[in-house]
């Protein structure tokens, strides 16, 4: 026999030697012809349309294997070493395969992986039901990444892997009030029930996790939804549906939060953030919280959702570190309204210089149109632009001394919208620049010459504004017509489109954002003139964080006038700024939870499974925020406190019924002292040079 054809014999050989679960599949699953189809059509409208043109040869095959594994075993706890040796083989393969639409080679690699995956379930299960004893008082530990560790050479060491893997889980149960045996018991569902939905995989899902790995080559917001999920993904963008309003996603075995709906029911309780990971669902105020981890994504959000005015309860646990410990959420569900994520404007009075001032302050959550009342034509149809302009008609009644556009966790939305609402604050001039993936170059523009406001502006970012967020931000930044302050934004300057397919549909990004300076918003998103302490982390959340995403370049700047610029004053201001910083209760507050993120994400990985050790690190964790908090209040002249839970008694909440966070409210106040000491140093500079220009005249 050939020496080429010998080896992956003899690996499937050993592989066979390896153990096969009591309840493996009988009948391994096989592609539908109609995925043959659908196949065809997707690579037809990559090649076609998509933005960046990537060559189907034996580059990218390599690329999708290594992403297809990802997707199926991230953590490397089920595949065998001798598994991967055999898949090898497929490597530079699957892009023949993919233009012949044949998907075998996916299906063995997934049929492997399901006999794999369990076999290790029946394994814990067994464990766990026959009673094996483990020691909480060894100092051992687990390592949690495992995204680059090596895969498993044998079912001693795989068995050795799962055993600290169900030592931890008991332990984070233990610390959280429960006896041995019911954590137990409560693992011993959580893993059945992955059991169960891994009995109903179906060559639907097998197509799609193949599909999105060959997808994501291309970028991260290329994604194909098979029926079932365009309808979810349908739900999800028209907010109809009651619920919590949160976005979701999985990652791993978790459910996690990418963000929170503006105004939003999840959004009011004060107690989610973007990251977090939802580990239980409960409904009504006493109801059982049901254990989640593992399962679908599709299936935890049907259990999250439910009729108006109804409670469901989240456990939920911050994404810093594995062994964080868990809390519980109280959520109403609610529909989300839409005048609620409508533009709101208040007044900010600001005392800066022993002057009192009043700032207006805009805050916008998306960038929003009603379609169907325009098409309708309906002359009051709602939008962001007509929105804004009437609050700044009203703000300017109050003789405000100056704006600020809030526009943090804005996500986008609608484009027109952000090229409109720029032209309040513009006399005309282009906005943004769209090139699609024929390289043609589309500059929208501001053609109305009315200006809804001329005074001094300040625009308000964090890592989660974003798309048409990043638009306005850039170009007000481009035009020097306004000072942008906060933290970095989020980097996603592509656009996508909805193709139908005969089998489900393809999320296809077909286009690019680009300032008026000719620079992408992709990737790097804007660049504040002046920067807050920011406790999003860039490795996490951002277009930067995505795996493929675009990368960031230039095109040709669009001709465009400018206002006087802030550049000349912006060291100075931002002098100020640190200065005032370094001495504000609430600035100093947020410098050290930076600092303290940053010292946790540099730590090991390795998580103690030792009783005591663990609940020695989660006392001190617990304590430190306990006492930072309390240095705040001492500096502030509040009563100190005694439990962090005492905090969500105190929170104020604002016309939307949305808890008033201290340090948002913070950087809200500083930006307006920013906003002034800027305005004042402009204009001292314009009169001395008008008196310059006079002197000149007279000699």
């Amino acid at each position: 026999m050939h020496r080429s054809l010998l080896k992956p014999l003899l690996i499937t050989a050993f592989s066979l030697l390896l153990p096969v679960s009591a309840n493996a599949l009988t009948t391994p699953l096989e592609s539908e012809s109609v995925h043959k189809q659908t196949l065809q059509e997707i690579t037809e409208s990559l090649k076609l349309g998509h933005y960046n043109r990537i060559a189907l040869d034996d580059a990218l095959s390599s690329q999708i294997f290594d992403q297809y594994l990802k997707d199926l075993d991230p953590a490397r706890s089920y595949f065998y070493r001798s598994d991967i040796d055999e898949f090898e083989q497929y490597r530079l393969s699957l892009d023949d395969k993919i233009k012949t639409a044949d998907l075998e080679e996916a299906y063995i690699i997934f049929n492997r992986f399901q006999e794999r995956m369990e076999n290790r379930l029946n394994f814990i299960i067994d464990e766990l039901e026959n009673g094996k004893k483990f020691d909480f008082t060894v100092a051992e530990t687990l390592n949690t990444d495992r995204e680059s560790a090596p895969w498993i050479e044998s079912e001693q060491e795989m068995n050795a892997l799962w055993d600290r893997r169900i030592k931890s889980a008991l332990l984070n149960l233990k610390l959280a009030g429960k006896t041995v045996e019911e954590a137990r018991e409560v693992l011993i569902k959580r893993y059945n029930n992955q059991l169960k939905r891994a009995l109903q995989v179906n060559s639907e899902d097998v197509f799609q996790t193949f599909t999105n790995a060959y997808t994501k080559q291309y970028d991260p917001h290329t994604q194909y939804f098979s029926p079932r999920k365009s309808e979810n993904f349908k739900i999800n963008m028209s907010l109809s549906l009651e619920g919590i309003g949160a976005v979701l996603k999985s990652e791993n075995e978790f459910t996690q939060i990418v963000r929170l709906v503006p105004a939003g029911p999840a959004e009011k309780t004060g107690l989610l953030k973007a990251t977090d990971r939802i580990i239980g669902v409960g409904q009504g105020e006493e109801g059982e919280i049901e254990d989640v981890v593992g399962w679908r994504l599709d299936d935890v959000v049907q259990l999250i959702r439910g009729p108006k005015d109804t409670v469901v309860r989240l456990e939920v646990k911050g994404a810093e570190r594995d062994d964080a410990p868990s809390r519980i959420v109280q959520i109403v569900r609610n529909k989300v309204k839409l005048e609620e994520q409508s533009a709101q404007k208040r007044i900010l009075d600001v005392e800066h210089l022993g002057q009192n001032f009043r700032l207006g302050v805009i805050e916008i959550p998306a960038f929003y149109i009603d379609f169907e009342a325009l098409q309708k034509g309906d002359e009051n149809f709602k939008s962001t632009s007509r929105d804004v302009e009437k609050l700044i008609n009203e703000l300017k009644q109050e003789n405000i001394d100056g704006l600020i556009v809030d526009l943090r966790n804005n996500g986008g939305g609608s484009l027109r919208e952000a090229n409109d609402t720029v032209g309040l604050f513009i006399k005309h001039g282009p906005t943004v620049q769209v090139k699609d993936s024929a390289g043609r170059v589309d500059i929208l523009q501001d053609r109305n010459p009315m200006v809804a406001y001329d005074g001094p502006v300040a625009v308000l970012v964090n890592r989660l504004s974003a798309s048409a967020s990043e638009i306005f931000a850039g170009a007000i930044q481009d035009y020097n017509r306004g000072i942008v302050i906060g933290g970095q934004t989020f980097g996603k300057g592509t656009v996508q489109t909805l193709l139908p397919l005969n089998h489900g549909q393809l999320k296809l990004t077909h286009a690019k954002f680009y300032r008026i300076s000719g620079e992408s918003t992709q990737n790097k998103g804007v660049l504040p003139d002046i920067n807050f302490p920011t406790l999003y982390d860039p490795e996490i959340i951002g277009e930067s964080a995505l795996e493929q995403a675009l990368s960031w370049d230039k095109v040709r700047s669009a001709p465009h006038g400018t206002y006087p610029s802030l550049k000349p004053f912006l060291s100075q201001v931002n002098k100020h700024y640190q200065s005032r910083s370094m001495t504000n209760p609430d600035f100093i507050f947020m410098r050290e939870q930076v600092d303290r993120l940053n010292e946790v994400r540099s730590e090991s990985s390795l998580i103690p499974l030792q009783e005591s050790a663990l609940k020695t690190e989660r006392d001190s964790a617990e304590q430190w925020q306990l006492d930072a908090e309390n240095r705040r209040r001492m500096k502030k002249q509040l009563p100190l406190i005694e439990k962090l839970s005492d905090l969500e008694t105190e929170l104020k909440k604002d016309a939307q019924g949305r808890p008033i966070n201290p340090e948002a409210e913070a950087m809200l106040v500083e930006s307006g002292r920013i906003l002034l000491d800027a305005t004042f140093m402009q204009l001292q500079y314009s009169a001395a040079q008008a008196e310059k220009t006079k002197g000149k005249q007279r000699e």
